[in-house]
């Protein structure tokens, strides 16, 4: 085995940026908390309100809409439960087939749930959606970017369609920090979700935006931190992480795509001589998050082909890791069409602008003849 490992899972955890670790660094030497009164914990609040108006300035958002959470979970669960409950008349809730568990999971305890169905591509029917939401309807929640399959909906024009019918519009756009990118504002949501470790901070950071107009009702109870929504002692260090890695994003933003596109096209490459693969998500620039490609391998488990990369010192998935760590048939390829034999023969490869190209060449080198070894553990007739 090589000790060299190749990171090729980035859509779970991106690896630390620098700036972030400084960032974090740094503010951990400030101690006071920042909801004190004497000068160590106004430095902190201080901190704190300048991550605020950085990742603010950077998502398209006004400050006071920066809800810092803990997590992107806690994130979706506020939208979807805390927005869910503001008009009693209007208690469904409309969500896209291929949702993140975060929003998924979150709508188990509501009693009104419509799934608006998704094409083979994983763009959303918008016929299908204008069907679902009526005069009952309150919140409509559909992912900007799918972390499986990198499939970026058509969010704007989902938020129109909510406001017309009188409804809220929320977005998980963890994934979609990259490519398109986030402005709050000109997306028209009422509601966004992003999270810190997606693009280079630490794990423990993200935020729900929320308009300025709108209070949700909070999970909890607490303190009343994070304009009431959120309680608990917000994290100034993490919050000073997130918005150093949002600003490297923000001035590097097009240098990254260029890199993404050209990993892209490189294990594409790579996996053309073999038959039988099929490219899940759309092919147009526009609709694809270039840094997520999600590949089925016909007649190959997936399993074994992730065994084989990482043997060879490469991490790669077979989707969300958000599923407590098994491996299963993936549901957003299902809900895509999808059989259960070629969801359970999908691999999705997510990197980032700052792999490397001896990480690529490792794949690229490894991939073909990993797909091939699994194909005939599969089915030794091969």
């Amino acid at each position: 085995m090589t000790t060299q490992r190749a990171y090729f899972d980035h859509a779970a955890t991106a690896p630390l940026l620098p700036a972030a670790r400084d960032a974090w660094l740094a503010a951990t030497e400030r101690a006071g908390n920042p909801g004190g009164l004497h000068t160590s914990s106004r430095r902190v609040k201080s901190l704190l309100e300048d991550a605020r108006e950085s990742v603010a300035a950077d998502l398209g958002a006004h400050p006071t809409e920066v809800v810092f959470t803990f997590t992107a979970t806690e994130a979706d669960s506020l939208a979807v439960l805390g927005g869910s409950r503001l008009d009693p008349a209007r208690p469904g809730v409309v969500i896209s087939a291929i949702e993140h568990p975060g929003v998924a999971k979150a709508v188990d305890h509501l009693d009104d749930v419509r799934i608006a169905p998704v094409d083979a591509e994983g763009l959303m029917d918008r016929a299908a959606l204008a069907d679902l939401v009526d005069d009952t309807v309150g919140l409509v929640s559909v992912q900007l970017v799918n972390g499986e399959v990198g499939t970026i909906q058509p969010v704007a024009g989902v938020a129109e369609l909510a406001h017309a019918r009188g409804a809220l519009a929320h977005t998980d756009a963890v994934q979609a920090l990259v490519a398109p990118g986030l402005d709050f504002a000109g997306l028209g949501v009422d509601m966004a979700t992003v999270a810190g470790h997606k693009i280079g901070a630490p794990i423990g950071i993200g935020a729900l935006l929320v308009r300025r107009e709108l209070t949700l009702k909070p999970l909890g109870t607490g303190a009343g931190q994070e304009r009431g929504m959120a309680s608990g002692t917000p994290s100034a260090a993490l919050a000073s992480a997130f918005a150093a890695a949002l600003a490297h994003l923000s001035s590097t933003r097009e240098q990254q795509l260029g890199r993404l596109r050209e990993v892209r096209g490189r294990i594409l490459g790579s996996v053309a001589q073999l038959a039988d693969v099929r490219v899940n998500g759309p092919q147009e620039d526009g609709l694809q998050m270039p840094g997520i490609l999600n590949l089925t391998f016909s007649g190959a488990r997936a399993d074994d082909v992730l065994f084989l990369l990482d043997q060879a010192g490469i991490d790669a998935s077979a989707g969300s890791a958000c599923r407590a760590g098994l491996h299963q048939p993936s549901d957003v390829l299902l809900a895509m069409g999808r059989s259960v034999e070629d969801a359970s023969s999908s691999v999705r490869l997510s990197f980032g602008a700052e792999v490397t190209d001896a990480e690529v060449d490792l794949l690229v080198a490894t991939l073909p003849g990993a797909v091939e070894q699994a194909r005939r553990a599969h089915d030794p007739a091969r």
